[in-house]
C-alpha cells in the first residue's frame, strides 16, 4: 500500500473509493502493470483481491518474446528485428526459419547445414501412409494433416524430453521437414494419386510442388517463379507473434505436452474460419460479385452492413498490412506464368475503392495478408480446402520458437486463467422423483 498523494514517476497511483485506501503499482517498460500486482487492492483482508477481466486477452500480455514484432498503427512487421519486405526480397523461407529459431542470420556454413538436417529427414514412417489411406477419400486436408501430425508422437516416444536441447532441437527439424510431406500426401490421398516420396535435391518448395503434383514422369521441376512465389508467402506466414494458434501452442505446452501434440492443437485453432480460412472467405467474396461493374453495388451493401469486406482490417494493423503488398507484388509474377486470376481485376477494383473513400480509410479497413493470398494459391492449382494447411507449413517455425521461447522462460508456468463465476450460489441436492 502506498501513501497517498502523487506516486513516483514509475508507478501508477490507484485510489480504492470503497475503501478509500491508496495504491501504487509499478509501471514496466513503459506501460505495463502487473496483473498480480492488483491482487493487493481488497477491502478486507480474506478477500481474493482484485484482477482484471479481459475476454479474448485483448488488452493482456502473456509473455515476453524476442521473436516478432508487430507495430499495427505503422504497418511495421519485423522477425527478430529484421523487416519482413527485406526477408521477403533476400532470403530463402529455410533461411528465415534459421532466423526465427535462432534468433540471428545464418552465416553459409551454418545454413548449408540446417538446409541438409531439414531435406534428410522429410521421409515419413510408412505406417503414417496408412493412417493416411484410411481417411474416406473426401476428407479435409487440414483434419487429415493434424491427425497425421499428432500422431507422429507415438512414432518419436523421445519427444517428450522437452527441457533436453538437443531432443528438443531434433523434433523442431523434423517438424519443419516433414509437414510439406504430409501436407503433399494428404492432397495425393484426395485426388486419388499415389504418394510422391521427397527428392533430396530439390529445394524445400520445389520438393513440395513435386510432391503435390509430379504425375507419371520421372522429374518435375516447377516454374522458378512459381516455387520463389511459394518461398514468399511461406516467408509472410512463418510467425506473427501472439495470435490465437500460437497462444494456443504456448498453452498446451506449458502443460509439457511434446511439441507433435502441441502443434496439432496450434494447428486445430488455425482451422477455424476467423484464423486460417479467411483467404478462402476473400476468393468467396470475390466469386459472388463476379464482375467489376457490380462492385458498387456491394460496397453500398459493405457500408449498410449488409455484407461483410473480407481480407480487409486486421485486429493488430491499423495501417497497411505489409505482407499484403508484398503478396500483391507476388501475384503479379505468377499470373504472367498462370495467366491471370479473373478476380484479380475485380480484388485491384476493391482496393483502390477502399485505400480512397473515408467508410473504410477512417476504420481502417486495408488489405491484410489474406486479401491476395487465394489468388495466388488457386493460381498455383491448390483446392480451397488446402489453404489452411498452406498456411500451417511455415507458421509451424513460429509455434515450434514460440514454444521452445516459452520453455526457456523461467516466468511461465502452466496456463491457467481465471474466471468470474456467474451461476448458482450453493444448493442441495434434490431426488430425481421430486424434481418439478
Amino acid at each position: 500500500m502506498g501513501e497517498s498523494g502523487a506516486g513516483s514517476k514509475n508507478t501508477l497511483s490507484v485510489r480504492d473509493n470503497r475503501t478509500g485506501e491508496e495504491y501504487e503499482l509499478e509501471i514496466h517498460e513503459g506501460n505495463v502493470i502487473r496483473a498480480m500486482d492488483l491482487r493487493q487492492i481488497k477491502q478486507d483482508p480474506d478477500e481474493f483481491g482484485m484482477m482484471s477481466y479481459d475476454p479474448a486477452f485483448t488488452n493482456t500480455a502473456s509473455t515476453r518474446s524476442t521473436i516478432t514484432e508487430i507495430d499495427g498503427g505503422k504497418g511495421i512487421l519485423r522477425y527478430r528485428g529484421y523487416p519482413i519486405e527485406q526477408l521477403a526480397a533476400k532470403s530463402s523461407f529455410l533461411e528465415v526459419a534459421y532466423l526465427i529459431l535462432k534468433g540471428e542470420l545464418p552465416t553459409r556454413d551454418e545454413l548449408d547445414h540446417f538446409v541438409h538436417e531439414v531435406t534428410f529427414h522429410t521421409y515419413i514412417h510408412k505406417n503414417i501412409n496408412k493412417l493416411l489411406g484410411g481417411f474416406r477419400y473426401d476428407a479435409h486436408s487440414m483434419g487429415m494433416v493434424i491427425s497425421s501430425v499428432a500422431a507422429l508422437s507415438t512414432f518419436y516416444p523421445e519427444a517428450k524430453e522437452i527441457h533436453d536441447p538437443d531432443q528438443r532441437w531434433n523434433q523442431i527439424i523434423r517438424l519443419i521437414a516433414k509437414m510439406p510431406t504430409l501436407a503433399a500426401f494428404s492432397y495425393r490421398h484426395h485426388r486419388g494419386l499415389p504418394f510422391i516420396y521427397p527428392e533430396n535435391e530439390l529445394s524445400y518448395t520445389a520438393n513440395f510442388l513435386n510432391m503435390l503434383f509430379r504425375i507419371g514422369v520421372k522429374e518435375y521441376r516447377p516454374s522458378p517463379v512459381l516455387e520463389r512465389a511459394l518461398d514468399i508467402l511461406f516467408i509472410l506466414h512463418a510467425d506473427h507473434e501472439q495470435n490465437c494458434s500460437t497462444t494456443a501452442m504456448r498453452v498446451i505446452g506449458s502443460s509439457q505436452s511434446d511439441p507433435f501434440s502441441a502443434l496439432s492443437g496450434a494447428m486445430a485453432a488455425l482451422y477455424g474460419p476467423l484464423h486460417g480460412g479467411a483467404n478462402e472467405a476473400v476468393l468467396r467474396m470475390l466469386a459472388e460479385i463476379g464482375d467489376v461493374k457490380n462492385i458498387p453495388d456491394f460496397m453500398e451493401s459493405v457500408k449498410r452492413g449488409e455484407r461483410r469486406l473480407m481480407g480487409f482490417g486486421h485486429r493488430v494493423y491499423k495501417a497497411y498490412d505489409p505482407r499484403a503488398s508484398i503478396i500483391k507484388e507476388a501475384a503479379h509474377d505468377v499470373f504472367e506464368v498462370t495467366g491471370k486470376n479473373p478476380l484479380l481485376d475485380i480484388a485491384l477494383e476493391l482496393e483502390t475503392i477502399a485505400l480512397n473513400e473515408d467508410y473504410f480509410v477512417s476504420r481502417n479497413l486495408y488489405p491484410n495478408v489474406d486479401f491476395y493470398s487465394g489468388l495466388i494459391y488457386q493460381a498455383l492449382g491448390f483446392p480451397v480446402q488446402m489453404f489452411p494447411v498452406l498456411f500451417a507449413i511455415p507458421r509451424t517455425v513460429g509455434w515450434l520458437a514460440q514454444w521452445q521461447e516459452m520453455l526457456e522462460d523461467r516466468e511461465q508456468r502452466i496456463a491457467r486463467p481465471r474466471q468470474l463465476y456467474e451461476g448458482e450460489g450453493e444448493r442441495d441436492f434434490v431426488s430425481i422423483d421430486r424434481r418439478s
